[in-house]
Order: C-alpha cells, then structure tokens, then sequence
C-alpha cells in the first residue's frame, strides 16, 4: 500500500510536545507574552501521566506552594500537600484559564531540523508540522522502567509495574513483592500494608528517607531557607541529625544510608530522597520487611541474592520511568542518547541550538519545569517580537 503524502501543517509560534504541566506551562508562559503555540499529546487527555498512570493515594510531595505552574495559584482551600485528584483538576482549570486547547492523539514520530528551511520538521501520527522553535515538554517520566531480571517469565503470579497499580483492594491477605525503593515503592508498600497485603519490600542499594517534615515545616521548605544561608554539607548535617531524632536509625531496619548527604547527592547525581508518610514506622513495626536483590525469578516467587527462596502472590515493580526524547528527536546534540536529558546540566539545560527548547527536564520537578518555562518562553518572545517588527517595516517599505 502506497502511503499519502500529506502536506505540512504550518505552526506560526513554537510547536510544543506534552500536554502535562511542563507544556501547559510554557503555552501560558507564551501567552502572556503574546506568542501563540500549539502543543501535541500523544493520550486523549490532559496530564495523562497523573491521570491514567498514578495510584490513588497519591499525593505532592512537596507543599504546594513549590508545585504552582506559573501566573495562577492553588486553591485556598487545597490543603498543604494536594492529593493527585486536586493537583489534576487544578492542571484542567490551568488550561482553561489560559485557554489552551491541545491536539490530542498525536504522538511524534519523528522531529528533525531541516537547515535548508531554517525549520523544524515534525511528523505525528497522519500529520505533518514545519515550525520554527520546538519545545519538548514530554518530560522524565514518559516511559515505565521494567528491569530485565533472569526468568522474569517464568513467573506465574501477578506481575506489574506502578504505573497500572492503582489501590491495595485486590491485594487483601496475599504476599506482595515491591521492587524499588524509592517515593513510589515506600508509598505503594505502605498502601498495601494499610490494604491488608504481606508487604516484602525490595532495598538494594543505600537511600537517604527524611521525615516530610521537620518542626511542622516542610522539610524541603526549610531545607531551601538553610541553603540560603549555609553550604550543603551543613544542611545533610542538619537533616541528617533530624531524621535520626524523627526517624530512628534506618540502618537497624535494613536501610544504610549513603555517605554523602542528601543534598550533595542530589546535586551531583540528581538522585531524590525518599520523603517518608509513614512507610517508615510499618517497616520498624515489621508489617513491612526489608529484603535484597533479586537474583532471579521462580514459578511461584523470587530468589533472592543472599540464596533465599521465597514465594509470592505478587510482584509490583515501582523501578521508576525515563525519558523517550533519545527515540524521536533527530538531534544529537542537546540531548543526551544515553539517559534521554538534555547535555548541559542545569540551569543551562533548557535551550539547544537552532530554536529547540526543553521545559522539565530539571530533575527537580515542577519548580524546576516552572523555571524553565519562564526562561523559554521569554528567549522565544525577543524573537518573536523581532520578527514580528522586521514583518512590519518590510510591509511598510512594499
């Protein structure tokens, strides 16, 4: 069969690629600075990570006022740390206010820069676009991550990643395996203990856990005032110590902690600590135990590294998501092929050459997507207006 050509779909201000909060805020960014766009989404909806892919009891894990997509708050009455229903209506309300309209079920296939237009090429689905700035907005979850562990399908239990796992309902009085160990799998784990399940929970590596807050303040909001002041080792000291007061010694619960604070860490690894609702005392009371690696799967549960054979109803991977911008940006150079972010770190992580832009790619959520969105949207507007001045002497001479 003969495919049809289809002729190209011009887009007069930035093509941008993701309907969650990083597009929808970068479109009202550009908005307000009277540059149209027209943003693409692969799903039938808005912010479909949070809506099709999160389970239930979710919640920001930061308070919201570190979460606000620009020029428009939370609710009054949301509380401090929104639930994922309240964070999705407030995305819906977000559009709405700024009036964006995305097309849905376009998923790009490819996009690639042609020098001899000066433009941008973009395929998605049946459709065909040629802009001049590109803004990837899919951000750092836009796939789940399943590891590949030996005779992972021999299993004959119930096998699934986080992102299809929505409450402990169906866990009732069955043993459940989490893989993973970080926000996700504590958050999962404690949910199905609350449910009634067996809960093994899988810690390979050393994590850092602080309690959600310190003092009634957010740890991270206090965390960014200290910051202000002090230099980061005295910060990890000063978490550090607090966690052992609120916390106990995870070490005793089969959790080490790594040797570098939780703020080196993440500034040089990006690697998050896990901020603890609670999955902390289930682990200490043993409702929730701590297991190794796994070596490999059996027909009717896992084998551990330390040689422990065990069974299991269930094994729920919570190992994470990536990016898929490696797969269909056809540009080499402001994207790593490697993990899928942009080459330079941040803050200089959200411009490329020739007009492409990234927005949420910062590996500090939605403050950082928010940051981005204002620094892009403002580069795009210098040139749009610029062009928008030569358009109007050239009218002025005809």
């Amino acid at each position: 069969m003969i495919r049809k050509e289809v002729s190209p779909v011009w887009v007069p201000g930035p093509l941008i690629i993701g309907a969650g909060p990083s597009g929808l805020a970068v479109s009202a960014c550009l908005k307000k600075r009277g540059v149209p766009s027209l943003i693409l989404e692969k799903d039938d909806c808005l912010a479909s990570l949070w809506k099709l892919k999160t389970y239930d009891r979710l919640r920001l894990h930061l308070p919201k006022m570190f979460c606000e997509l620009p020029y428009m708050n939370f609710p009054s009455d949301f509380p401090a740390y929104p639930t994922k229903q309240q964070f999705i209506s407030y995305l819906e309300d977000y559009a709405k206010r700024f009036s964006i309209e995305p097309m849905f079920g376009q998923e790009v296939r490819w996009a690639k820069y042609d020098r001899s237009l000066g433009l941008w090429e973009v395929e998605a689905n049946e459709s065909k676009f040629l802009c001049r700035w590109i803004i990837v907005a899919t951000g750092e979850n836009a796939e789940p991550v399943v590891p590949e562990i030996a005779s992972m399908s021999n299993f004959g239990g119930r096998l699934m990643h986080t992102s299809v796992y929505k409450n402990g309902a169906d866990f009732r009085g069955s043993k459940v395996l989490v893989v993973g160990s970080g926000n996700s799998g504590m958050e999962v784990s404690l949910d199905l203990c609350n449910s009634g399940a067996q809960v093994s929970l899988v810690v390979r590596d050393k994590l850092h856990i602080l309690p959600r807050e310190i003092f009634g303040i957010s740890t991270f909001a206090l965390s960014m005032r200290l910051l202000k002041w002090f230099p980061v080792c005295l910060v990890d000291r000063f978490l550090l110590l607090c966690s052992r007061m609120i916390l106990g010694d995870t070490g005793k619960i089969g959790i080490k902690r790594p040797e570098f604070g939780p703020f080196h860490l993440k500034n040089t690894t990006g690697k998050t600590p896990v901020l603890d609702v609670g999955a902390v005392a289930k682990i200490r009371a043993r409702e929730v135990k701590v297991v190794c690696g796994i070596r490999r799967f059996t027909a009717k549960g896992v084998e551990f590294v330390n040689g422990e054979v065990h069974d299991f109803d269930s094994v729920i991977l919570a190992t994470g998501y990536r990016t898929n911008v490696a797969s269909w940006l056809k540009d080499g150079n402001f994207f790593s092929q490697k993990d899928g972010y942009p080459k330079n770190p941040f803050p200089n992580n959200w411009k490329g050459e020739d007009g492409v832009y990234s927005v949420g790619f910062t590996r500090r959520g939605l403050f950082g997507a928010s940051f981005d969105a204002q620094r892009v949207a403002e580069d795009i507007a210098r040139q749009w207006k610029s062009q928008t001045k030569h358009l109007h002497l050239d009218l002025i001479g005809y």
